[in-house]
Parts: C-alpha cells; structure tokens; sequence
C-alpha cells in the first residue's frame, strides 16, 4: 500500500528536492503540494516544478486543500508556515507530519508539543542519516573527554538561509551538552568579539558563515592543548534529506500521536 505524501513549500529548495527524489522510492506517492500566497508556482503541475515529469497534481495555497487525501504531511518551511500548517491540519485525514523547519521560539515549541496531541510528528533540525549518527559520535566523545576539552561548532550555509546558528549545529551543541551532563542553555555561547572575549571553561561556542550556495556544512572540535579532533560532515546534495525524511515518513505512518525524532526512528 502507497503512503500518500503532501508537500510544503513545493516550489522551495527542499520541496523541489523531496518531489523529485520521490520518484524513485517505492511505496510513496505525492498527492498534494502548497505554496504560500502570491507564488507565481500556484498552479502549476509538481513534477514539472521539481524539473521532472508532469504529475496530473498543481500546486495549491491551502495546506488543508492540498494535503486532502494525504497520509503524512512533509514540512521544510518557516515556522509561522508550520504552525499555521499544523493548525489547519487538524481538520484533516494527515496522521504524520514530518517537521524539518528551525527557527522555532519557545511559545512556538509548546504549539508544537500541543499538536503532537494529534499527530505522529517526527521533528529534526536535519533528516540526513549521516547527521544523526554524528549526534551519537559527538555525545559519546563528550562523555568520555573531560572539561578540560573545549567544544567549538562551526557551521556554513547558502546565503539565503534564515536561521543562524543552523538547527543541525544547535544539535550538535545539544549533543555535545547532554554527554557532558550540562544543560545547553547554560554553555552556549554565540557572541564572541571584542577584547573581553576570553573563552569561559565549559562553554560550548557556535560560528557561523553565509555566502554562495552551501548546502550545509557542518564541524564539532573537541580541543585540549596537546591535540585537537574534529567531526564534520558535508552535505553534497539535498537529495539525503529527502531521503532521510522519506525514512520519517514511513516509520511515523505506522505510528500513533507523539513527538519523536530520528533517533527513534532510526533507533540509535
């Protein structure tokens, strides 16, 4: 049986992206897609957004409308769009969502966790395979080097992108702070500059660069002063988070309400 997929933001990056690698996976079919209000993609076929074959399917405002007879709901958007989404969707047949959008401020969270109510959601900063395994590398090297190691995440991105730091590096951080037992708030440190910029002991620091067309890359380095190691991982298309968030959309469809990630997915 084909899982009916309907997808956010149709006409962005990763909506072109997860229609077009949809294509070539077995048992899913996308049935709808929705832009915001004004596009000039309303209307027009999915496929042919995506630069592929025509899919008989157009490209519609109304979340409701175009995840009508849909199974699991794919969202890469904006978090106003998501939530205004997941609002909409509660009148619908949709019993997943996949939430790959970031940026959310903490009121937006709790809507989020209300939703969860009503929905199988699986919520990642990054749906790439390689990226949740390196959560767990980077929570285990926490664990086992001692304070005496400092952690640095470094992360690169396309010049459009929104949010900063990057929603994968706030995981990285978050990893790398439960393995140290600390809470993330506390050791976070994303403004460093001027002459009273001396590194405190224990804190997790976060640069950012936007330029070009980046896709994401990512880096932790745990560094002592005898040696330095480093975890990175670069994305080279956004085809991996498709099919990462494909992996979601099967696993959550067999599931019931509740808040998860791919860790639970992948059951890491």
């Amino acid at each position: 049986m084909s899982i009916q997929l309907a997808i956010a933001g149709a006409a962005g990056r990763m909506g072109r992206a997860l229609i077009a690698a949809a294509s070539s996976e077995a048992g899913l079919t996308i049935i709808g897609g929705s832009e915001r209000a004004g596009s000039a993609a309303l209307g027009a076929d999915l496929g042919l957004l995506a630069g592929g074959e025509g899919l008989g399917v157009v490209c519609v405002e109304s979340p409701l409308t175009a995840a009508q007879s849909a199974d699991v709901w794919i969202d890469f958007t904006t978090p106003t769009a998501s939530l205004a989404a997941l609002a909409a969707l509660k009148g619908s047949g949709v019993k997943a969502i996949i939430l790959g959008t970031t940026g959310f401020e903490p009121a937006q969270e709790a809507q989020i966790a209300e939703a969860a109510q009503h929905f199988c959601i699986v919520r990642s900063g990054n749906f790439s395979l390689g990226i949740n395994l390196l959560l767990g590398l980077v929570k285990q090297a926490a664990e086992r080097l001692g304070p005496e190691w400092d952690i640095e995440i470094f992360e690169a991105h396309h010049r459009r992108k929104l949010d900063a730091p990057s929603g994968t590096a706030l995981m990285l951080g978050q990893a790398a702070a439960k393995g140290r037992g600390v809470s993330h708030t506390d050791v976070a440190t994303f403004d460093r500059h001027g002459a009273t910029a001396t590194r405190k002991p224990g804190e997790i620091g976060y640069a950012v660069a936007r330029g070009g067309g980046i896709i994401g890359d990512h880096e932790v380095m745990f560094a002592s002063d005898d040696e330095v190691i480093r975890f990175s991982h670069s994305a080279l298309n956004r085809a991996i988070f498709a099919k990462g968030a494909f992996v979601a959309a099967r696993w959550a469809a067999g599931h019931g309400p509740g808040l998860y990630d791919m860790s639970d997915v992948l059951g890491l």
